[in-house]
């Protein structure tokens, strides 16, 4: 009895130094703070001040010393544009890490994002499971998962051009290695363009090298950010080919 009382010393001890139990609330905001609903409520080209969990970012920018990134809460996603920042303060903007952005709110064909945006690193961690639209795909109510990392299943690869090519590098298939992937696939006999973004997931990725090797006529399943461009634009993280 008085090793085993010892034990359970010795593990709530261990509980107290480590935070056991303890897990983040991925939609507990800061004073001021807005919460997704309240963002997207919110009026474009006023400043907005959100907190969320980088799920993805973008390559660092030497020229222009920014980055782009795919935040998200328990409740929505937010997409922040080309928010500025140093080398060193990229590399500290890891997955999973909680910042706070202030910026303002912004529309560009059909995309709503965080623009001219400062931020802060904060404590807290939190990484999101891609959610399964394939069922939205079409839909107005897909809109409502702007930005969020999410899952299409069942996609049926068709060509890219009159040529028959699977893939193009570039929209209009005038890009090279390197640039980013634009492949159309189909679903219920309607036709959607997705995208590998170099910039997010470069040619030594390998989503890039799997796009690269789709074949007109594969079903897969799709995995990334859904990204708006005159429709849904998604940015592209994983393929699977199901058969």
């Amino acid at each position: 009895m008085k090793k085993l009382i010892a034990v359970l010393l010795t593990l709530t001890l261990l509980c107290a130094f480590a935070g056991c139990g303890e897990k983040t609330d991925i939609n507990a905001k800061s004073e001021g703070v807005l919460t997704y609903a309240q963002y997207t409520d919110a009026a474009l080209d006023t400043q907005v001040v959100v907190e969320g969990f980088i799920q993805a970012k973008q390559a660092y920018s030497e020229e222009y010393g920014n980055t782009s990134l795919y935040l998200q809460d328990g409740d929505g996603a937010y997409f922040v544009y080309r928010i500025a920042c140093t080398a060193e303060q990229y590399e500290s903007m890891k997955v999973g890490s909680k910042i706070k952005v202030t910026g303002y709110k912004s529309e560009w064909s059909g995309e709503v994002e965080i623009v001219d945006a400062t931020f802060e690193m904060e404590e807290g961690t939190y990484t999101a499971a891609a959610v399964d639209v394939t069922s939205l795909l079409g839909t107005d109510g897909l809109a409502a998962k702007q930005n969020q990392k999410v899952l299409f299943k069942g996609l049926k690869v068709e060509a890219a051009n009159e040529a028959g090519d699977a893939f193009l590098y570039s929209y209009d298939g005038s890009g090279q290695e390197g640039s980013d992937l634009y492949f159309n696939v189909s679903l219920n006999g309607t036709t959607y363009s997705f995208v590998v973004e170099s910039d997010l997931c470069g040619a030594d990725t390998d989503v890039y090298k799997a796009v690269k090797a789709l074949k007109v006529g594969d079903t897969i399943d799709v995995e990334g950010f859904l990204y708006w461009y005159n429709g849904a634009n998604p940015h592209v993280t994983s393929v699977t080919v199901s058969k």
